[in-house]
């Protein structure tokens, strides 16, 4: 597969470049980004070397579909949608790490995403209802078959996989659940924000968006259709004083408190026993994002409250990588027909 990256100079992209420029099975065709257009690759990344050092170009459709097959998009939510159906169009295969194909219904994506959609007009439909969500585990089949990939947000991710398995089988009740999140500042993206500069984040830990969040929407709609009842729930996400991490503590009730912690230990390992980048933990074992910092992986680990019925169940990814590149990555194996972890075996560099 020849692979255009667009928006290759952000947080996402980079780390796309980085997983891809060495591979066996795939090949980096077109770089786009904005600010940096007409400025040579290795120039402007010397720790990050592509062996041809490409020029990184402006957003251009035909140049896209002349030397790629494959476009993943790491653009800001609304610019995908842009640009994604002439792609489409023009027969190429398009991974999209923004929120714009994520929900079925356009109208709920201009509702969540209204500030987005008051700029970008849109009338893909038929887009949305095509794309398939991208989170690897779960829609691997039809991730495969695939010609648009809507990738989840690394939220969702840590959020869902530990999930699904619980409600897809009835095991916890669909109401009651909390989610409770906290994400390095990475997650925010590359361009200047305030309240990721290093003197109003760093040593401290804030909570934001509570109730607002978008993401909240995205998990529930998964949660939604895998349980097939209509579920609602809290989240709370934060912001800690790290680059990369992203660390999850969900609660639920279970709907047999007879169950134990070793119980639904089985469970878990049973339902992801095929996916060796999702690790379950011994009880009594917590995950810390130390273990997932540079791979690919997801750690989760749970535990029962025999005297309330309550599952708490923690997860950790690296939110640049399962939470983002490296999702879009086994997605991208997926649609070359590939095993889903192909070139994905990356270090941890503990500590």
């Amino acid at each position: 597969m020849n692979v255009a990256i667009v928006g290759a100079t952000g947080y996402g992209g980079l780390q796309l470049v980085s997983l891809l420029r060495r591979s066996k099975k795939h090949k980096i065709t077109f770089l786009g980004g904005e600010r940096s257009a007409g400025l040579k690759w290795n120039n402007l990344y010397p720790f990050l070397t592509i062996d041809n050092n490409p020029l990184i170009e402006s957003l251009s459709i035909d140049a896209i579909s002349q030397s790629s097959n494959v476009a993943i998009l790491s653009l800001p939510n609304g610019i995908s949608s842009t640009i994604t159906p002439s792609l489409i169009k023009k027969g190429l295969k398009v991974i999209d790490l923004s929120a714009d194909y994520r929900y079925k219904s356009l109208e709920l994506w201009k509702e969540v995403y209204s500030q987005e959609a008051s700029i970008y007009e849109r009338n893909d439909h038929e887009l949305c209802q095509e794309a398939v969500y991208g989170l690897t585990e779960i829609y691997k089949k039809e991730i495969s078959k695939a010609r648009l990939i809507a990738s989840p947000g690394c939220y969702p991710t840590s959020s869902l996989l530990p999930l699904i398995p619980f409600l897809s089988q009835g095991i916890i009740e669909n109401d009651g659940i909390i989610i409770d999140s906290k994400s390095g500042t990475s997650g925010g993206g590359r361009n200047p924000k305030e309240n990721l500069l290093f003197a109003e984040s760093g040593e401290g830990i804030s909570a934001y968006s509570i109730l607002n969040h978008r993401h909240v929407s995205e998990i529930e709609q998964i949660l939604s259709q895998v349980s097939d009842n209509k579920i609602t729930l809290q989240f709370t996400p934060h912001l800690v004083p790290m680059v990369r991490g992203m660390f999850s503590t969900i609660y639920g009730r279970l709907k047999d408190p007879g169950l134990t912690s070793e119980d639904c230990k089985i469970l878990l390992e049973n339902y992801y026993r095929n996916f060796s980048n999702v690790v379950v933990l011994p009880i009594g074992t917590y995950p810390s994002t130390k273990w997932v910092r540079n791979s690919n992986n997801i750690y989760l680990s749970l535990k029962v409250d025999s005297r309330n019925g309550r599952i708490i169940i923690l997860s950790v990814i690296d939110n640049l990588l399962k939470g983002q590149a490296g999702q879009a990555y086994q997605s991208l194996n997926l649609i070359s027909g590939l095993p889903i972890n192909n070139e994905l075996d990356l270090k941890n560099f503990y500590p």
